[in-house]
């Protein structure tokens, strides 16, 4: 027999292993700040320093970190940014005339040769965009040619062309097809270019010709020819050797060996949902622990830069930047001249308001100045540069901190990073500050002030929970399911925004990231909630209130419910083209179903049960045999008689029976409860495909996961038959692929969500496992370096569509039936 002592430090020995075993050591992309939509900064490579670091959209937004060992620098942090100089200006840079037609022309429009005398005269860039274009474009065919004169004075390094086209595009350099690029890119970008076009430029008069196809949605054409400067070597700089990264919950931690000094960086955003100051408090540490790794001591110096470009959404924004102590805190501020606050809405957006700040303690002695981005790393290397610059185009914030002489003992130093957005949406016509100075008595530097002082407890309580997560969640589902919930954690957070409405309720609004921009999408909200039903119910609610408010004040006249908001940062009203009636209502039903279920109470279904009631009425009415009409897989396209769809209704139907029995309304329970039961019966025979459950009902050759089915077994509703469950289950499992398991029958990709929802029917550990490693293997094999993508293709792991968005907190499904069925 083990004493007691032996038994706990058995399980505090399994305890660590599961911890340990269950850290993310792989990811697409690493996390790196993460606190909202703008301000969201990630490494896109496996090594810390292989890649300049981006926002979540894959545009640059430059970090720096070099640390300075004996008078040797090693850069352990992001990459020098890449340098072009103009040849021929972009709209963006300078607009520009040119010729223009929207039918169709004659062979040859391409070439050198062409009358174009009868083409229209047009100012680029061309949208269909009225507050956007130059020039307006409506149809859907755009010709445009450009002349332009070329003189030989500075040598060419490497010629690129920088191209925003949407949708479809082509272009020509003097008849010569250099591209061809479809879909939307979303921004002005180098693009792939055939050959070396440098070749293709004459001394002299040349025509850029392109071609643009809008075919749907936003329309967009614009480009310019620009030289990528050769990079400067510094010979004095060499590369720190990365020898592990582990991404946990709060942090991501990057060790290296820096010649006689070994390096521990951690990135730290504290997004711990039982403190909602905390979770919204703007500020991520960057901690630095250095030790000698040779016996000797060292003298060290760890240096850190910030391009501008963090603070603003075009490179060629003018900024300002300041240099100030204040609060104990050494301080660099930088942000646009401009500081249009609230005047840009979109999907591929960054922020251009608002100001950036990376401080310091005092206390730690740090030196700070202002460079452009080629003198950052010199002055480190070299000589430290006195600000230089204080403004225009060009601004990298530096900060180096001594660290003197360290040996065998690890020396500790951090700084932080912040950011003061000062408005950070529009909601139904007003201008909502962040929730941290909701009420307009705070600032900036008062919370990094005391980020700092708090800095202690709060490592060891993102430490704590990290390990409390990654606990729970391999006892759940197993350690490669643990490793997902790390890398999906901040991701799920950092595409919402934290705000407080006029009537004083909570709003968590997403931003419906790399899929049209936009703002507290249900069908987002939806797949997102597991996460936020376990550790904090009340950011659930947030999700929903806005939606409750656009219909219960008569904006939104419908009998069912709305599909968004608007378009990020703009909560104005919906702005999706396209309702979905059925996917929407239920998904609504359904969560504040479990918000009930979560809070032990239906308070919050009783302060909207009119509208509840009018949902659950259409749903009964249009939802067991659901007409052609969108779900949330509306990138599928439309379906009629969708068997999962259904599903939604009938669960939601259920949960709504629920919810009036939870407040004592028992005839109105019976009901509704007796239509869903009804309702399954036709469902099952209608939907009956033999071994499986067919997609459309009546097509025994068609099947799809029936994820929606979830929430019988979560919410105890107890319709379906266990068959049903253990049917689909079995021939899932003799469908997957590689990379996991497709949405249905008609296409081979999927959507990772979806299958940790439909493996948590699984009533066993191994088929769960089953279903959810090649997710895994997804994450840790893709090609896609982006944050995590929910859609991709199950035969090869590449990304489909889509990407950091908040829907991978339905990651956290299982753990959330752990915790509900107290398993």
């Amino acid at each position: 027999m083990k004493s007691p002592l032996k038994i706990v430090c058995l399980l505090a020995g399994v305890f660590v292993s599961n911890f340990a075993n269950a850290q993310a050591t792989k990811a697409p992309a690493y996390p790196l700040i993460t606190h909202n939509t703008y301000f969201s900064v990630w490494s896109f490579t496996d090594n810390l320093n292989e890649s300049t670091t981006r926002h979540w959209t894959g545009k640059n937004q430059s970090l720096l970190g070099l640390i300075k060992v004996d008078g040797e620098t090693y850069r352990f942090l992001g990459k020098e940014p890449m340098s072009y100089r103009t040849v021929l200006a972009d709209g963006d840079t300078k607009p520009y005339t040119c010729k223009f037609t929207e039918t169709k022309p004659a062979d040859g429009w391409e070439n050198q040769g062409f009358n174009d005398e009868k083409w229209k005269t047009g100012t680029a860039p061309f949208s269909d965009d009225p507050k956007m274009a130059k020039t307006l474009w409506k149809t859907r065919d755009l010709w445009v040619r450009r002349t332009f004169i070329y003189k030989k004075t500075t040598p060419i390094n490497k010629l690129i062309l920088k191209l925003h086209h949407d949708d479809d595009a082509e272009v020509y350099l003097n008849g010569e097809k250099i591209n061809v690029s479809t879909g939307a890119n979303g921004d002005l970008v180098p693009v792939e270019t055939k050959g070396d076009i440098a070749g293709k430029l004459k001394e002299g008069e040349n025509v850029l010709a392109m071609h643009c196809v809008n075919t749907g949605g936003g329309a967009w054409l614009d480009a310019g020819l620009a030289d990528e400067i050769k990079p400067v070597v510094n010979k004095d700089l060499k590369v720190a050797k990365q020898t592990g990264v582990i991404v946990n919950a709060t942090q991501t931690v990057y060790n290296f060996t820096c010649g006689k000094a070994d390096l521990q960086v951690t990135f730290t955003s504290p997004l711990l949902m039982d403190n909602l100051d905390l979770l919204s408090r703007p500020v991520t540490y960057v901690s630095y622990s250095v030790k000698s790794n040779n016996g000797q001591p060292h003298n060290v110096k760890v240096y850190f830069g910030a391009s501008a470009d963090v603070a603003r959404y075009k490179p060629n924004q003018a900024v300002i930047t300041q240099k100030y102590i204040a609060n104990d805190l050494s301080i660099l501020k930088a942000g646009t001249k401009e500081q249009p606050i609230l005047q840009k809405k979109g999907d591929d957006m960054r922020i251009d308001w608002g100001y950036m700040y990376v401080a310091a303690p005092v206390s730690a002695k740090a030196t700070q100045f202002i460079t452009n981005n080629s003198q950052s790393v010199g002055s480190f290397t070299s000589t430290p540069t006195v600000a230089t610059a204080k403004g225009g185009e060009d601004a990298f914030l530096n900060t180096v901190i001594p660290f003197g002489k360290v040996g065998n003992m690890a020396v500790e130093k951090f700084m932080e990073i912040g950011y003061d957005d000062i408005y950070s949406v529009q909601y139904f016509g007003k201008n909502l500050r962040p929730w941290w100075n909701k009420n307009g008595n705070k600032t900036i530097i008062g919370e990094l002030k005391q980020a700092a002082i708090d800095y202690k407890s709060i490592i060891a309580k993102c430490k704590a929970f990290d390990n409390a997560m990654n606990v729970k969640a391999s006892a759940a589902g197993g350690l490669a399911y643990a490793k997902l919930c790390a890398i999906a954690y901040r991701q799920a957070i950092a595409a919402h925004i934290l705000a407080q409405s006029p009537k004083g309720e909570i709003l968590w609004l997403s931003k419906e990231n790399f899929s049209g921009g936009f703002i507290n999408t249900v069908d987002v909200t939806y797949p997102s909630a597991p996460l936020f039903l376990i550790y904090n119910p009340k950011l659930a609610e947030g999700m929903l209130n806005g939606i409750f408010e656009f219909s219960e004040t008569g904006k939104f006249k419908h009998p069912f419910a709305a599909h968004d908001l608007g378009t990020y940062p703009f909560a104005n009203g919906q702005t999706y083209g396209e309702g979905m009636p059925v996917e929407e209502s239920g998904n609504m039903l359904l969560l504040v179903a479990a918000i009930a279920k979560a809070e032990g109470n239906a308070n919050y279904a009783k302060k909207h049960w009119a509208t509840l009631t009018t949902w659950v009425d259409y749903l009964t009415k249009e939802g067991l045999d659901p007409a052609n009409q969108l779900c949330t897989d509306d990138f599928a396209g439309h379906l009629a008689r969708n068997a999962n769809l259904s599903l939604k209704a009938i669960n939601g139907i259920a949960a709504y029976a629920m919810l009036a029995d939870m407040q004592g309304d028992k005839a109105t329970a019976i009901k509704y409860h007796g239509i869903a039961k009804d309702f399954v019966a036709k469902w099952m025979k209608m939907a009956d495909a033999g071994d499986h459950y067919s997609l459309v009902f009546e097509k025994p050759d068609t099947w799809s996961q029936k994820y929606n089915l979830v929430w019988d077994k979560l919410l105890g509703l107890n319709l379906f038959p266990k068959e049903v469950y253990t049917k689909e289950i079995k021939y899932y499992l003799t469908k997957q692929n590689e990379y996991g398991l497709p949405l249905d029958s008609r296409k081979t990709y999927t959507k990772s969500d979806w299958i940790v929802w439909t493996a948590t029917l699984a009533d066993n550990p191994q088929d769960f496992k089953a279903l959810t490693d090649p997710i895994y293997k997804y994450a840790i094999e893709t090609s896609s370096h982006v944050p995590i993508s929910d859609w991709h293709e199950t035969t090869n792991g590449k990304q489909v569509g889509f990407q950091a968005r908040s829907v991978v907190g339905g990651y956290f499904m299982k753990i959330l039936e752990q915790q509900w069925l107290k398993k």
